[in-house]
């Protein structure tokens, strides 16, 4: 690494903690209790819903996961170190870590839930990243282009949702059936859910709504009063991923 390379990210770490450092902050200053409970105005807020009581009981499913890590060419690499993922499954405990107590109900407890980027209205890897690498849409979706990702991973750190891979390897050799009309990443670039705003901007429904044949998600958009996802959001008990940090998540999950 070049003298000039190796400044500019000294630098650019300096900053990323500053700016990183903000929803931790918050919490601690409020006592970890308050919500961000008021997203941000918009004219189109996307969101997504996942209705974990029909997950669970299809758990040998992973409909939604193929579709979107074969439209979106992510390799298959086996180990926690090097895997890529963009959509997957985990334990309750550990993607909500702040939703249970010793008598959360049993039909929770070690089951798996399907987790990804959560699109927050207050992204803090969109604050850290030095190049604007990542950066949020006017209708909240949180994207990336990897041609401007420099592998610092700043965001990675900041995200505290682990919504994030990064490519130690190069990842084509391990795409099993590449999708031509999807680009491919490179070695030392940072990659995760897009929302698949490739396809929501004109109208279409990302892949893994479309795979899931149960009806277990449902994206929309939240300023429209009408529509299917701000029905479920009033009709249904939703809990969200770490809510106190103030990021303002907006991905729901029915419980």
């Amino acid at each position: 690494m070049d003298k000039g390379r190796r400044k500019f990210l000294k630098v650019a770490g300096a900053a990323a903690i500053l700016l990183g450092s903000k929803p931790a902050v918050n919490a601690i200053a409020s006592g970890g209790e308050e919500e961000h409970s008021t997203a941000k105005k918009r004219d189109v807020r996307y969101a997504m819903v996942i209705d974990t009581r029909i997950c669970l009981q299809h758990e040998d499913c992973h409909d939604c996961e193929n579709a979107c890590h074969f439209n979106h060419n992510v390799p298959k690499i086996d180990g926690k170190k090097e895997e890529i993922k963009w959509i997957w499954r985990d334990k309750y405990e550990n993607v909500f870590t702040d939703q249970q107590h010793d008598y959360t109900i049993e039909r929770l407890k070690g089951k798996p839930f399907v987790t990804l980027c959560n699109h927050c209205d207050d992204p803090p890897c969109v604050r850290v990243c030095p190049t604007q690498a990542t950066y949020q849409l006017d209708n909240g979706i949180v994207t990336m282009d990897m041609h401007r990702c420099i592998g610092c991973r700043f965001c990675m750190a900041a995200c505290p949702y682990g919504s994030r891979s990064f490519n130690w390897s190069d990842p084509r050799p391990n795409i099993e059936k590449q999708n031509p009309d999807y680009p491919t990443r490179t070695r030392g670039v940072v990659e995760k859910c897009n929302f698949c705003v490739e396809r929501v901007t004109i109208g279409k429904k990302p892949h893994c709504e479309l795979a899931c044949k149960h009806g277990a998600i449902v994206t929309g958009d939240l300023t429209k009063k009408d529509s299917a996802i701000r029905k479920l959001l009033a009709e249904n008990q939703v809990i969200r991923r770490k809510p106190t940090l103030g990021t303002n998540p907006e991905v729901y999950y029915i419980i």
